[in-house]
């Protein structure tokens, strides 16, 4: 008997539904981690997505989306003059990592870790990590959905 072949799931997307989607990510994973969340209109100024905590302010989160590679000309940025509170960093598989990976970190925390462009630039407010590095300058912020600042999930989430 022949065995039935899966029907091809296409895999191509444009970088603006690649982005939606992981902004779409970011917000539903901090809202089942107890924060509801919205991804923002297109073209938001300043940040993708908001959350409301519990307590306190609504809390504004700056999404980047690359398809993992490693190499030192792959890089996720942000620009230091926006607005936001939290730096979302999706990286979907790619290369040899095989699975979906998300740190959520502090904006203070981001700019001081990751590296900066030369200040007389025209990209001079730009902070950067390279991909392959995300996961060693941030490890304690992947999978913070619960919008720690240390990183350490709650001891009232456990």
């Amino acid at each position: 008997m022949a065995k039935a072949k899966l029907p091809k799931v296409p895999r191509d997307y444009t970088s603006k539904q690649m982005g939606d989607a992981c902004e779409m990510l970011v917000a539903a994973e901090v809202t089942l981690a107890g924060v509801p969340a919205l991804k923002m209109p297109d073209n938001w100024p300043h940040y993708d997505v908001i959350a409301q905590p519990e307590v306190g302010v609504p809390q504004r989160i700056y999404v980047r989306s690359r398809t993992f590679k490693r190499g030192g000309d792959t890089f996720v940025d942000f620009d230091s003059t926006a607005q936001f509170d939290w730096w979302a960093i999706v990286l979907l598989p790619g290369a040899d990592q095989l699975s979906r990976r998300i740190f959520i970190v502090p904006k203070d925390i981001a700019e001081a870790r990751s590296r900066r462009n030369n200040p007389t630039t025209k990209w001079g407010h730009y902070r950067y990590v390279r991909q392959d590095k995300v996961a060693e300058v941030f490890p304690e912020f992947e999978n913070n959905f619960c919008l720690s600042h240390t990183g350490l999930v709650p001891a009232t989430k456990i």
